[in-house]
């Protein structure tokens, strides 16, 4: 599928090299928990069944878990309008549109391909912004799906998740069993939480370097399919500096998927976990499109 956003080969080559690197890292990982626990078929099994239910059902596991839900025109006309109208301009097939019953102001997309696309969007968004600003989300959420970067996102986070998972099966089996096992066995369970957890880490670092330059992209890909990089500008301002004053204990839950969110879910002091964030900041992302405002003549593109 070619759209009209246009290509970003620094953001492919970040891609291949992602992949690349977690496809060895899932070779050698495969390779130990094979050597430890003895067991091909346990370890193939459930690694291909894990796989494949998260490229297959990404999107409605997303759904689901933002209590997201896909909406028909009737319900929300205007949100399909202006989906309707950049999908026409990027010359792509028009994703399903879903909307989630979140106060937090924010939207992701999702799905293995353009076909296979979902764009859901939080009440909290639609009650905030401006019909432009709006338009200006929806066109990053749209690049992402278009240059595919959401599918890539979605198979680089199986890693680290099958680690994450092995990680709490290993420590709470050996929690709670202790006193039922050998030394031998006990060994074997401290082993495969070690290869686990170095897994995990180098996953999780990779993810989010990949992460910061996808939004970056995607920020120019939007502002360069409407032409109003102050829009979105003006949205990512609101978007952030709403979401600094919602309660901390509220956006646990969210923080979770922030990869794939428009702007992460933190709190007022987010402190060291800017090191380890999925976006960079939001003065990088606003001098970015201020640069670009220029080039338009369009203004300083920091706000309305």
């Amino acid at each position: 599928m070619r759209s009209r956003f246009r290509s970003d080969r620094r953001l492919t080559l970040r891609m291949g090299v992602t992949l690349f690197l977690l496809g060895l890292l899932y070779v050698a990982f495969i390779a130990a928990l094979l050597v430890l626990l003895k067991s091909w078929v346990l370890v193939v099994v459930v690694a291909a069944g894990l796989l494949g239910a998260q490229y297959w059902f990404s999107d409605r596991i997303a759904l689901y878990a933002m209590r997201g839900r896909v909406v028909e025109r009737a319900e929300y006309p205007e949100l399909h309008a202006v989906v309707d109208r950049l999908s026409a301009m990027a010359d792509m097939p028009k994703p399903v549109v879903a909307v989630s019953a979140m106060d937090m102001p924010n939207a992701f997309a999702t799905g293995r391909n353009a076909e296979h696309a979902v764009i859901c969007v939080t009440d909290g968004l639609l009650r905030r912004l401006e019909p432009g600003e709006l338009e200006g989300v929806l066109a990053h959420e749209l690049s992402h799906v278009a240059h595919r970067d959401v599918a890539v996102i979605t198979v680089a986070s199986f890693l680290g998740v099958i680690a994450g998972l092995i990680v709490r099966f290993a420590f709470y089996s050996q929690l709670f069993g202790g006193g039922r096992r050998d030394q031998n066995t006990a060994v074997v369970f401290m082993a495969v939480m070690g290869v686990s957890a170095a897994v995990y880490a180098i996953s999780f670092l990779l993810i989010r370097a990949l992460s910061r330059y996808r939004e970056l992209a995607a920020d120019r890909a939007a502002a360069q399919l409407t032409g109003r990089p102050s829009e979105l500008a003006a949205a990512l301002t609101k978007v952030t500096g709403d979401i600094a004053r919602i309660p901390t204990r509220d956006l646990r839950t969210a923080q979770a998927f922030n990869a794939f969110y428009f702007t992460p879910a933190l709190g007022r002091e987010p402190g060291i976990a800017r090191l380890f964030s999925t976006h960079p900041t939001l003065e990088e992302r606003l001098e970015q499109l201020g640069r670009m405002s220029a080039e338009l003549g369009e203004g300083t593109g920091t706000g309305r």
